[in-house]
């Protein structure tokens, strides 16, 4: 198919092309040799070829239009097409029905809605010629583009907001503080719609934007951030290369002025006055300094020293949260020997930058003035803790030794002297109130206690609340006043087989005194005993001693227990002994020696009874006492009742009291009226203590209207409630034998105003009980039947009888 397309724009160009290149083949507008895509070919188009006319194959469309009518894009036009109707143009592809429409008779192109290039840039179509009758194709599909020709109609956007950025204070002019970009959606391509220049609204003479690259930079050195910390600049985005008419759009950009270190810090004085007690303790908070440093972070961080402090009091650190220098105690205070300090401090920059170190110094000092305030302090003693001695055997009322106290204020108040006696619960010591000297009050014993550690107590006399400590540490000097003991309690073991001369024991000694050149015990055998025939003792001459047998042949039969008296005497002065005793048990031994049996001979059985009869018989009589005890707890044992202790109290039970009522006249003793007749509507029900297995045999009332009318009662809740619940327990249990109850008071029933208290009312009155039941409960109720049972029943059977 041969295409001949028109604009506007190049009508008298396409005659002069036709006329001038006339040729086969399709070439596009743009001189490129793009042919037109053939996807159909009509019969005839084999037999022969046809002379193809010049194709243009873009049209170009504006964005945006406007007008009413639809807007013409250009026109299709077919050699074929001999202008008699026979021909018609068929359109298709991109937007072929719902923007873009083809005259059928003409070819001309028209766009029915507006194009937006941003949206959409170019649409394919195609075009087509076919015969109108037969709709065969006259001349071969052809494919052309509709470009949208951009306008600017798009202003230059901020794609990032509000910007935020930084830069260090005292920069130099120029330097970069950040980039900003906008961009413009129109074609980049065409004119000068989406080219762009940046320019500053807001933010000078602080700062500037280069117009293509959008770079901002400082347009002022040494910006201070102690003066202005933060700028806001208001930057413009202009297309159209900035020319009027162009488009525009703007962003916000925050510069913070970064801190650095330009600042040297400052005291706001040069002098400090500070006033502290003198009971101040050690390590405590004297005072706080604080240098001044306009700069922020670790650039105000700050370091304190002291350069002058006289005797080396106080000591200063630095608070890292508020940058202050505490200044701290190291030695305690005493206004009467100085009340007043003079300290110099200074304060320097932590990090120093040595960029402005050309500014100065980054230190400064001050004097802090430290005042001591006097106090009414505790006496103090001359040696805080006092070494005393003395001898084991001083008498009550020895002195020991002298304590000294004064008082430090210039007051120099008289001191008195006491002994804490919780460090003295026996109360061995006394101290005289006045002159502080210390004696004994009970006799000493070393070796109970060898070493006294006292509390002293001094108070002033005008201010006895102010007391001082001191402390005494009295040792007791020992005496031999303890004479040697057996090292511990031997038990000697000697066997039966020993042989004469043989030791049985190693025996050493103890003593309670000390001895300044050691100990030396020696060991003997009283008078008394030394001629004994059965043992005698060796002196070791190293505190030891031994036990000999002097025979052999000891027999338990004979003795079985030995005891020998043993001397020792210490080597103290005066020398002191004493008596020990010790026990010597006889042995049935082994042939090594080892000990078997000792003591008493054991009993023989009798030929014959061996152990285990022994046991045998042993479990008979264990057999027969259980038997025994068994029989008299079978005896011991009570039948148990018929009838519950709790249905007991309710029959038969005689209550007395102790004083006599004085009748129905009188009513101070107790109120008459809680007695009367309750027989008042109440619902049955089953005991708490057992499940009843039948129901009530009789029937209660279930309405107050079959309830006889009683003189109204007072609510004495808890009387009533006794008496109907003993009355439907006794009801309730089949168990119980149906008699009554008998209750003794203070006041006879019959006339009374409580009038009757029976659970069951007499024969003679109108009773609504019903017994007859009784005579279906077999021959062993027919007496109670008999008795309880209606009447009329039996009268009437009587009769006919």
């Amino acid at each position: 198919m041969l295409f001949t397309i028109f604009s506007f724009l190049v009508n008298f160009l396409k005659q002069w092309l036709e006329n001038f290149l006339g040729c086969w083949g399709l070439i596009s507008a743009s001189g490129g040799q793009n042919q037109a895509q053939h996807t159909t070919v009509g019969p005839w188009e084999m037999l022969r070829r046809h002379k193809r006319s010049w194709v243009w194959n873009q049209f170009f469309v504006l964005e945006e239009y406007t007008g009413e009518e639809p807007l013409y894009v250009g026109k299709l036009h077919s050699d074929v097409d001999k202008g008699d109707g026979k021909v018609k143009y068929v359109l298709s592809g991109e937007g072929s029905t719902s923007i873009f429409t083809i005259d059928e008779n003409t070819g001309d192109i028209h766009a029915t809605k507006r194009l937006d290039r941003e949206e959409q840039a170019y649409y394919t179509l195609q075009a087509q010629a076919v015969d109108r009758i037969t709709n065969i194709p006259v001349e071969p599909r052809s494919e052309f583009l509709v470009k949208v020709q951009d306008i600017n109609d798009n202003e230059p956007k901020f794609m990032d907001g509000h910007y935020m950025a930084g830069v260090p204070e005292m920069s130099a002019l120029g330097t970069m503080v950040v980039q900003v970009a906008a961009t413009d959606a129109d074609d980049p391509t065409y004119g000068n719609s989406a080219r762009v220049v940046y320019s500053i609204i807001s933010g000078q003479p602080y700062f500037s934007v280069e117009p293509k690259t959008g770079i901002i930079r400082t347009a002022l050195p040494n910006m201070d951030r102690e003066v202005k910390d933060q700028y806001v600049l208001v930057i413009q985005a202009k297309d159209m290369v900035g020319q009027m008419g162009g488009l525009s759009g703007t962003t916000s950009v925050t510069i913070t002025l970064t801190d650095v270190n330009d600042n040297p810090p400052h005291f706001s004085r040069k002098n400090y006055q500070y006033t502290v007690l003198e009971s101040l303790p050690v390590a405590s908070v004297v005072a706080r300094v604080k240098a001044v440093d306009a700069d922020i972070g670790p650039n105000a961080e700050m370091e304190y020293r002291i350069i002058e402090d006289g005797p080396g009091l106080f000591n200063i650190t630095t608070d890292e949260d508020t940058q202050e220098g505490v200044i701290i105690l190291q030695k305690s205070l005493d206004f009467e020997t100085k009340n007043s300090f003079n300290v110099r401090i200074k304060a320097t920059n932590r990090n120093i930058d040595p960029a402005f170190v050309h500014l100065g110094s980054f230190s400064d000092t001050t004097s802090v003035k430290v005042t001591v305030k006097d106090v009414n302090e505790s006496p103090v003693f001359s040696a805080q803790l006092s070494r005393m001695v003395i001898s084991e055997d001083a008498r009550v009322g020895t002195s020991i030794g002298r304590v000294s106290a004064h008082d430090p204020d210039t007051s120099n108040s008289a001191i008195r002297y006491s002994i804490d006696r919780n460090t003295d619960l026996e109360r061995i010591f006394n101290v005289d109130a006045l002159s502080g000297v210390i004696s004994t009050a009970k006799p000493l014993d070393r070796e109970v206690n060898s070493v006294h550690n006292l509390t002293i107590l001094a108070m002033e006399s005008q201010d006895p609340t102010k007391i001082g400590k001191g402390f005494v540490a009295i040792t007791v000097l020992d005496i031999n006043d303890n004479a040697p003991v057996f090292a511990i309690a031997y038990e000697t073991l000697l066997c039966e087989n020993a042989a004469p001369g043989q030791v049985i024991q190693t025996i050493s000694a103890v003593d309670k005194d000390e001895s300044p050149s050691g100990h030396l015990f020696y060991f003997a055998l009283p008078a008394s005993v030394v001629s004994n025939s059965n043992f005698t003792l060796r002196d070791n001459k190293d505190n030891t001693a031994s036990i000999v047998t002097k025979r052999g042949g000891f027999r338990r039969q004979e003795q079985m227990l030995y005891r020998l008296p043993v001397l020792i005497v210490d080597n103290g002065s005066p020398a002191l002994s004493s008596t020990n005793t010790l026990s010597v048990n006889v042995c049935d031994c082994d042939s090594d020696g080892v000990a078997q049996s000792c003591g008493a001979m054991p009993y023989t059985l009798p030929a014959g009874l061996s152990t285990g009869a022994l046991v045998a018989i042993l479990g008979c009589i264990i057999t027969l006492l259980v038997m025994v005890l068994m029989i008299m707890s079978m005896r011991q044992r009570k039948k148990e009742p018929l009838i519950l202790e709790e249905e007991r109290d309710v029959r038969e039970n005689i209550v007395r009291y102790d004083d006599e009522g004085g009748g129905e006249e009188d009513t101070e003793a107790f109120d008459m009226v809680a007695l009367r007749n309750l027989n008042v509507i109440r619902d049955p029900k089953v005991r708490r203590d057992v499940i009843p297995d039948t129901h009530t045999f009789f029937p209660y009332p279930t309405s107050s209207s079959s309830q006889p009318v009683h003189k109204t009662l007072p609510d004495n809740v808890v009387f009533r409630k006794f008496i109907w619940d003993r009355l439907k327990d006794a009801d309730v249990e089949p168990s119980a034998p149906p008699y009554d109850s008998l209750q003794t008071y203070t006041f006879e029933g019959s006339g009374s105003v409580a009038e009757s208290l029976s659970s069951l009312e007499s024969l003679s009155t109108d009773s609504e009980q019903n017994y007859d039941y009784l005579s279906t409960w077999g021959p062993r109720f027919k007496k109670l039947a008999d008795l309880y049972g209606n009447s009329d029943s039996n009268s009437n059977g009587n009769s006919m009888s």
